[in-house]
């Protein structure tokens, strides 16, 4: 096993990383560029297999959104990881095979409404790439990934209208479906923008799970319909990522850590600092 490289101040505080609780990732595109990629959402394949190797090195096991929520909270290990996918770029078909070459499972939140078609929403930037097909979603579920729902239109829930707000949880989840012939369990909320109305219609609509965007340990609000991820974007080296797991926070600069951390011993130096 080759362990990914990372400087001594990342390397020492990784090893205590995920003693809080499963965490969750929130990934998107994944360009098929091994370079550096523009839009802030995207990361290169080669970027996407270093944050993976470094999981795997570090003994970090990867689980679907719904395992870890169905899971008793002392069966699951230290270091539980949770890969996560919004929309369901096409591109994502190679992130899906890196993933199967490392024995690790990920969920995924489709915009059914754009199914095998250039996504119709605006997004600056964004890749003009197609949402995964229907032939795609079901080989990906019988390789054990999860598919979920990330509404219809890609829409921000809380300023939709009742009837609205019911056909984009509703026909996402029929539509869903009808395609994996099997119960669709999970849903992101469109942006990670959500109010209590929404989260209403989302638990109606027969989503047992729904994850937003705020940071923290999966868990941490223990509510399966608020369940906490941290965003990856297109700097984030394994580095970075490794450094996002440690303080469990979207900021994964050196810098961050080290004031982090200068703080907490200056408060077990002299305890009336605060941390």
């Amino acid at each position: 096993m080759t362990f990914s490289v990372l400087d001594p101040v990342s390397s020492h505080f990784f090893r205590n990383a995920g003693q809080q609780g499963p965490i969750m990732l929130m990934y998107h595109s994944v360009e098929r560029d091994v370079g550096a990629v523009k839009w802030p959402w995207s990361i290169s394949i080669k970027l996407f297999k270093d944050h993976l190797d470094l999981l795997c090195d570090h003994g970090w096991k990867a689980r679907t959104m719904a395992e870890i929520v169905q899971t008793p909270i002392e069966c699951l290990a230290p270091k539980t990881i949770v890969i996560t996918f919004d929309d369901g770029f096409e591109n994502n078909l190679q992130a899906v095979d890196a993933l199967i070459e490392r024995g690790m499972l990920a969920t995924w939140f489709i915009v059914t409404g754009a199914i095998g078609q250039v996504p119709h929403w605006k997004d600056s930037g964004r890749p003009e790439d197609r949402i995964l097909d229907a032939s795609s979603l079901r080989n990906m579920r019988d390789a054990g990934m999860e598919i979920g729902s990330h509404s219809v239109n890609h829409r921000k829930l809380p300023s939709l209208t009742d009837p609205e707000l019911t056909l984009e949880l509703a026909q996402s989840k029929n539509t869903l479906e009808d395609i994996l012939g099997s119960p669709v369990k999970s849903f992101a909320y469109p942006y990670g923008i959500w109010d209590e109305r929404s989260e209403t219609a989302v638990s109606r609509s027969g989503y047992r799970f729904a994850c937003t965007t705020q940071t923290g340990a999966a868990l941490k609000d223990n509510h399966p319909l608020r369940l906490r991820r941290l965003a990856i974007f297109n700097h984030d080296s394994a580095a970075a990522l490794a450094r996002k797991l440690t303080l469990i926070a979207n900021d994964g600069g050196l810098a961050k850590m080290i004031f982090y951390y200068s703080r907490r011993a200056a408060h077990r130096l002299w305890p009336g600092t605060a941390v």
